[in-house]
């Protein structure tokens, strides 16, 4: 059977136009014509712009993209690079911007831990018309293509410029949620399993863990750039293995807090009761740690659709301007309870 069409003035069967998304959406044909040639600026408001978008979704409209691209001398192509892409959060970062591209008739391409050199040269060997950079490393920053409009996810605010937006993350608040969480639970012994990486967004999380811990005894351990599963369980042991070994630890992320429970069991620590664990992501699968982790919410969904709505703003003109900060968000959940050496 035939699903009906979602329009009842087209025939079934004939290709949408933009005279159909028009009529679905309540607008004029030049209204359509402007939100999909990218050129609507401030003529069109967001909301018209969306009920634009969600009309010719609804009927399966594809606009004219080469025509479009040729007139404006653009792609359609938008180049997203993490810094890797099996990591679980960027994936999350990935679907998201993926959909909200796709929405706005744009196509995501994506890159795993390129340097500023060949991050320029690609982007410019392939036209890209904008470019997104999640969790930048230093070398990324510093060799950004000229005249291609970027914006930086999790990245330091003071970097923004013409052509240029910076949508920060503040995981530096979620560093400061998760040591105070401790605190308040009674723990004075805490450690630190964090990685050794030239970005801002591991320099913040670095600073606010400094800065909240200032006073406690604090054991730290770092993971370096060639991190894996092994090297991440063997900084684990050594960080549980010190004669005043922390009785909890906050690690950079959910995958350094799975080291810490493998190495707690191979040294008989049971978690919560002879060590805390916090980590930061929020991963699906933190859930089902046993018991299941405590971390610290980086929304990156939303990090990704903002990031590709500040970058269409650019393609369409729109100056830079600041950006309101994602914000995070510690989860408590069975990894954390009072120390044992507190307990009556």
């Amino acid at each position: 059977m035939v699903s009906p069409s979602p329009d009842p003035f087209r025939p079934q069967g004939s290709r949408p136009t933009g005279h159909d998304v028009a009529r679905l959406a309540g607008v004029s044909q030049a209204t359509v014509s402007l939100v999909f040639s990218g050129r609507s600026g401030r003529r069109v408001s967001e909301a018209t712009r969306e009920r634009v978008r969600q009309a010719a979704h609804e009927l399966g409209y594809q606009p004219q993209a080469t025509a479009r691209q040729l007139r404006l001398g653009r792609t359609g192509l938008l180049l997203l690079t993490v810094p890797d892409i099996r990591g679980p959060f960027f994936a999350r970062v990935l679907a998201s911007a993926h959909d909200a591209a796709q929405s706005r008739g744009l196509t995501i391409v994506v890159s795993s831990n390129w340097n500023g050199e060949t991050l320029s040269r690609i982007t410019l060997a392939h036209q890209f018309d904008g470019l997104l950079v999640c969790s930048p490393r230093d070398c990324q920053v510093s060799r950004l293509p000229p005249h291609v409009p970027v914006v930086l996810l999790d990245s330091d605010p003071q970097l923004m410029a013409p052509g240029r937006g910076v949508l920060p993350l503040d995981v530096a608040d979620g560093m400061r949620q998760a040591v105070r969480h401790l605190i308040e639970l009674g723990h004075d012994r805490i450690g630190h399993l964090r990685y050794s990486r030239a970005s801002h967004t591991f320099r913040v999380r670095q600073a606010a863990f400094e800065e909240e811990t200032r006073g406690l005894q604090v054991t730290e351990r770092s993971v370096g750039e060639g991190e894996g599963v092994e090297i991440t369980r063997v900084a684990a042991q050594e960080l549980l293995g010190t004669p005043d070994r922390p009785d909890a630890v906050i690690c950079d992320d959910d995958v350094a807090a799975a080291g810490i429970y493998h190495a707690a069991f191979e040294l008989g620590l049971r978690i919560p009761e002879d060590l805390s664990v916090v980590g930061i992501d929020n991963l699906d699968t933190a859930m089902f740690f046993t018991p299941s982790l405590t971390t610290v919410d980086l929304p990156g969904e939303e990090l990704g659709r903002r990031g590709v709505e500040a970058l269409a703003a650019l393609l369409r003109g729109e100056e830079s301007r600041p950006l309101s900060t994602v914000e995070t968000q510690l989860v408590v959940r069975r990894s954390t309870a009072v120390p044992s050496r507190s307990r009556t």
